[in-house]
């Protein structure tokens, strides 16, 4: 499930006075599915998309608490409970600015391009032509040519992109101080 997914769960009306209204039904900015583990509901809300799931659908009017379970992915979902207690007080909500720097970027493109050859069956030579410009790829030395190791550096990392590792680029880098 992806960790911008939020669980929430209906709490006693007496336990906490509701803050805001969340009505999942009827409602045309919700798209709401049952599925075999609850109903998944998305919510276009404040200009955002927000991802929920419910085990069981509340009552109109119902309090809700978001489940924040302390695990690798807290700090997204703090993130995304957040986003979506800010378009429910109808605030702005401020996009992250942690976008990458634009090496950071053209490098993950060229990952999943390569990747994306390989998986079609293409040679490094083939797809370093295609990622570099046949021009650069020279027909001697390929063995030792830089482009093919770039080329294979850039397959493995499109591999451990779609191995899962694309959720580490959602997480929020630490320095230590």
């Amino acid at each position: 499930m992806l960790p911008s997914v939020l669980r929430l769960a209906p709490i006693s009306q007496g336990s906490v006075p509701p803050f805001s209204q969340l009505d999942l039904r009827g409602s045309p900015e919700t798209e709401l599915r049952r599925a075999s583990d609850g109903w998944h509901a998305v919510l276009q809300l404040g200009g955002a998309t927000h991802r929920l799931l419910l085990s069981r659908l509340p009552a109109r009017g119902a309090a809700l608490a978001v489940e924040l379970p302390l695990d690798r992915d807290f700090d997204l979902q703090t993130r995304a409970a957040y986003r979506l207690w800010t378009a429910l007080r109808r605030g702005p909500i401020r996009l992250p600015a942690q976008t990458g720097p634009i090496q950071q970027r053209q490098r993950l493109v060229l990952a999943l391009r390569a990747f994306d050859g390989r998986v079609e069956g293409q040679n490094y030579r083939a797809i370093a032509a295609v990622l570099f410009g046949s021009t650069r790829v020279e027909d001697r030395g390929w063995k030792t040519h830089d482009l093919r190791s770039r080329t294979i550096r850039l397959v493995q990392a499109g591999q451990a992109l779609t191995r899962g590792g694309y959720r580490n680029l959602l997480r929020s880098q630490r320095r230590s101080a």
